[in-house]
């Protein structure tokens, strides 16, 4: 009976030990659950959860601007504010100067300011590449340009020198044999390139959308020749930057940031219906023209094969004195 008695107590025991085990387990899982949610909605872990981006009123925010209306920054642990620039080298002087971590722009700026020296540029995440009709030359029905041979020693309205507006321009002009040496570059805000058009400032402008469609509900404006077409089809148009300073001492936050913008490009290239509203808000335009309008391509993950495009027409046209390995300014990609 002592010996029956003594195994029924190591049963008792060892049944305790277990439930004991049990209950350990879970509430450790319940613990490291908590601590999960904690850190992706505090951010804590992050180098920098409050992040200032500059950026430009187009289109091409769209992802972006999802990400920050959708919470998927916040999902992320990140707070971010977005300040706009009048043009790419604006937005990339911003991030240069401090008064911003990252920098939207087309790719053009980023590239020069690595030739130049002017700064140790790294991109950390794509944008938009041209679509059929989403980047043209456009002009207006009293201007003296009427095709592309008529462009040679106009004046053309871009937002910055050697910037997508002018090199772009550049390219379609150098595929239809037509000489750009003599062109007049007019710098002029996109906002304001329309009325420009209209009142003789300009005799044709580089547009994108959504500049594009209110040009031809304002002023009349009429496409010369779509930018998406001979060596620009398809283009690398727009990405994000960062200097190398910030790419190395902000890793978790960078991350972070890719994360949240490639679930809002998934879901911006996927469903136009979540786009559309987003311009009417943020790119404040109405609700007619955000329908009507071209949507640019749009991505997220950089792939450095068709971004060698970029510099590669750079020193085509003489902006860089030398070539660029596009591979050389990638940051860490997250995911990857």
């Amino acid at each position: 009976m002592f010996g029956i008695a003594r195994s029924s107590g190591r049963v008792r025991a060892c049944r305790a030990a277990l439930a004991l085990a049990a209950v350990t387990v879970l509430t450790g899982c319940a613990a490291l659950g908590s601590t999960s949610s904690d850190t992706s909605s505090s951010g804590s872990g992050l180098e920098k959860p409050t992040l200032k981006v500059s950026i430009l009123p187009t289109t091409d925010l769209a992802p972006f601007w999802l990400a920050q209306d959708s919470g998927y920054f916040k999902d992320e642990g990140l707070t971010v504010d977005s300040v706009v620039a009048a043009s790419g080298q604006a937005s990339l002087a911003k991030s240069i100067s401090g008064e911003a971590d990252i920098a939207f722009s087309t790719y053009p700026p980023f590239f020069t300011a690595r030739s130049s020296g002017a700064a140790d540029m790294q991109l950390v995440a794509d944008a938009t590449s041209v679509n059929a009709k989403s980047n043209a030359i456009v002009t207006v029905p009293n201007s003296p340009v009427k095709t592309i041979f008529d462009l040679a020693d106009k004046k053309i309205a871009i937002t910055a020198k050697n910037t997508a507006s002018d090199l772009l321009t550049r390219s379609v002009m150098q595929d239809h044999g037509v000489d750009y040496s003599k062109v007049k570059w007019v710098l002029i805000p996109l906002p304001n390139i329309a009325a420009a058009l209209q009142q003789g400032q300009a005799d044709a402008a580089y547009l994108p959308e959504p500049y594009i469609t209110q040009a031809a509900k304002t002023v009349g404006a009429i496409p010369v020749i779509d930018i998406n077409s001979g060596a620009t089809q398809d283009f690398p148009l727009t990405g994000y930057g960062a200097t190398r300073k910030w790419v190395r001492e902000n890793p978790k936050t960078l991350s972070a940031f890719q994360r949240a913008m490639q679930r809002a490009t998934h879901e911006a290239t996927n469903d136009r219906s979540k786009v559309e509203p987003l311009l009417v808000r943020f790119a404040k335009i109405d609700e007619d023209t955000a329908k009507l309008l071209t949507l640019p391509g749009y991505g997220s993950t950089l792939d450095s094969r068709r971004l060698q495009r970029v510099p590669d027409l750079l020193l085509q046209l003489g902006v860089i004195p030398s070539p660029i390995d596009v591979n050389s300014m990638i940051g860490p990609q997250a995911g990857r």
